[in-house]
C-alpha cells in the first residue's frame, strides 16, 4: 500500500535529502555518458541537505511529499512556484527498490491535487534527456515539450528537457 504525506518534520527532510543524494548520484552517472560534467549537475541541481530543503520546501507555497510503501520510505517528489503563474516539480525520485509498483503516479497525482488548489494555471518540469523513466512518466500526465524556461549552461544545453502543461 502506497501512502503519500507532507513533509514537515527534521525526520521527513533527512529522508528527503537521502532521496536527492540518490538522485544526485544517478544523474551524475548517467550524465557522464553524455558529456555532462558532474560538477555542474551537482551544482545546479543538488545541493541540498535536509535543512535547505525545509527551508525551501517547508512554507505555504512550496512542499515536499514523501511516499512510503507499507511504511517504508519510498520516493519523494516537491513542488514550487514558478513566476506569478505556475508551479515547478522539483526533487523527484523513487528508489530503485519501490520502482514499479505505482509510487511515481500516487507522487505525480498528490502534486496535481495540490497545484490546482493554487491560482496557478501551467505545472512545468526541467529534466534530462537521460532520464528516461522520468520523461515517460510527465508525458503520461500529459506533460509536452516546451521552451526553455531556466537559463543552462551550454555543457548541459544539449540534454536539458522543458515541460510544461496546464492544470
Amino acid at each position: 500500500m502506497i501512502s503519500v504525506s507532507r513533509a514537515g518534520s527534521t525526520e521527513d527532510f533527512i529522508i528527503v535529502a537521502g532521496f536527492c543524494e540518490a538522485l544526485g548520484a544517478l544523474d551524475v552517472e548517467l550524465g557522464r555518458a553524455h558529456g555532462v560534467p558532474a560538477e555542474i549537475v551537482m551544482a545546479l541541481f543538488h545541493g541540498e541537505n535536509h535543512e535547505s530543503l525545509a527551508l525551501k520546501y517547508g512554507s505555504e507555497d512550496a512542499m515536499m511529499f514523501i511516499a512510503r510503501w507499507e511504511g517504508a520510505p519510498a520516493g519523494c517528489i516537491a513542488l514550487a512556484p514558478f513566476e506569478t503563474d505556475a508551479m515547478e516539480i522539483h526533487k523527484f525520485f523513487v528508489d530503485p527498490a519501490f520502482r514499479g509498483r505505482g509510487v511515481g503516479n500516487v507522487l505525480m497525482q498528490r502534486v496535481f491535487d495540490e497545484a490546482k488548489k493554487s491560482t496557478r494555471t501551467t505545472m512545468l518540469v526541467n529534466t534530462a534527456a537521460y532520464l528516461k523513466s522520468a520523461l515517460s512518466l510527465y508525458e503520461a500526465f500529459g506533460f509536452v515539450h516546451c521552451p526553455p524556461f531556466h537559463a543552462v549552461p551550454a555543457e548541459i544545453s544539449h540534454t536539458e528537457v522543458f515541460m510544461s502543461r496546464p492544470l
